[in-house]
């Protein structure tokens, strides 16, 4: 018995490129060929996303010119009809989408394509998995999701729906983001070398980083604040500060807000906005700690990127991060929004190359064990083929072991 491959569209925007752009970009590359079909759907091309995905070979589609759905925006009388219909037009639109591509499940990413995407979804006779990253408080996923979602997949425990409007433990399965395994290590001395000649500091220079966009959330200034509670117990230490990472399209550029922060510290020679890097395995290796200063971050990449690349993490006790590290023995856990909580685990590492080489390394092979590309390619495949009904016939026809339930 032959079966038709699973189709799944993959709508985004297009215009940012972050951790969920990487995590989905790996699933969709890794599923199996043979058993799902995967369509990425873009409403905006020509932008980075596009660049992106084409080289590494994805397949690519333009979504329908329509309107996007946001909670954030607000109407009143003849504006909120308007609103109304134009929801209805690009939900009629995105639906005969739909089912002109024979579409048989949408996996939607971001809080912008699940409210956009959700109800067109569903009049197509498509499945919906909704993939939350974020705030375990938002309204689409404690309003939305409960009600068209047909699954929910969270990236940890904290952002489980807080206050779903009914019921959703059922259609709930937690999987971590999939992480490639890099086969080779960096040279550390070399990927030290580079930013010292590039930023031509002294050749002893230490390196700690921040790793990520520039939004508010992730606290890139505290990151500098922690850089000055350091200097003042140390002031003669050779440390610098270097920031990966650029601000967001459509929110606050945060570059200015950094500066001026840097320059009231007096530490403006010791901060370095670096940019958006990659591949990003040499900046991890030039860091003698990786420094997560987030609050609410969901599960976040470049923590586990540098956990596999051997670099420490000091990171808030907040929001996914405790599900990451075991405070003492694969990193650290700090308070949140207080900068100097992070003086004494660099200390540690820094002053002391035996715990440096301690936590690195069991980070690393903790990492190995629990972090995977294909752990996460499995369960989502297991999610896709029992929404479709496709468990015990895949299981007759290809000889394979029935899937368990999802909790």
């Amino acid at each position: 018995m032959s079966l038709r491959k699973i189709v799944i569209a993959f709508p985004f925007v297009g215009d940012d490129l972050g951790g969920s752009h990487i995590s989905a970009t790996g699933l969709i590359a890794g599923l199996d060929r043979e058993r799902f079909e995967p369509i990425v759907v873009l409403h905006k091309g020509g932008l980075v996303l596009e660049d992106y995905f084409k080289a590494r070979g994805l397949p690519l589609i333009l979504a329908p010119e329509v309107d996007f759905i946001s909670r954030g925006e607000r109407y009143a009388g003849v504006g909120r009809m308007a609103a109304g219909l134009r929801f209805l037009r690009s939900t009629a639109k995105l639906a005969r989408f739909l089912r002109d591509h024979k579409v048989d499940l949408v996996h939607t990413n971001d809080g912008q394509m699940h409210a956009t995407w959700a109800l067109a979804a569903r009049l197509s006779g498509a499945k919906l998995l909704w993939h939350h990253r974020g705030d375990p408080k938002a309204w689409g996923v404690n309003v939305i999701a409960p009600l068209l979602a047909n699954h929910i997949v969270t990236v940890s425990k904290f952002v489980e729906p807080a206050k779903p409007i009914a019921p959703v433990r059922h259609k709930t399965t937690v999987l971590h983001s999939p992480f490639d395994h890099p086969p080779v290590l960096p040279d550390r001395d070399a990927c030290r070398r580079q930013f010292v000649d590039e930023l031509q500091l002294r050749p002893d220079t230490r390196f700690i980083g921040y790793v990520g966009t520039l939004v508010e959330r992730k606290r890139p200034v505290r990151f500098v604040e922690a850089v000055h509670a350091f200097l003042q117990r140390h002031p003669d230490f050779p440390i610098a500060g270097l920031i990966f990472g650029r601000s967001v399209t459509k929110m606050p550029p945060l570059e200015g807000v950094i500066d001026k922060r840097a320059n009231e510290l007096g530490i403006s020679d010791r901060i370095h906005l670096m940019g958006f890097r990659s591949p990003v395995a040499p900046c991890m290796g030039a860091l003698d700690a990786l420094l997560v200063t987030a609050v609410n971050e969901p599960f976040g990449r470049t923590l586990i990127e540098a956990m596999l690349l051997e670099t420490p993490v000091i990171a808030t006790n907040h929001g996914g991060n405790p599900e990451a590290i075991d405070d003492g023995a694969t990193g650290y856990l700090v308070e949140a929004d207080r900068p100097e909580a992070y003086v004494a685990p660099l200390e540690r590492l820094l002053f002391d190359r035996n715990e440096w080489e301690r936590i690195s390394r069991t980070a690393r092979q903790n990492a190995l064990v629990k972090y995977g590309s294909r752990a996460h390619i499995d369960g989502i495949s297991r999610l896709y083929e029992k929404l479709l009904g496709r468990e015990t016939m895949h299981h007759d026809c290809l000889g394979q072991r029935a899937l368990p339930g999802n909790r």
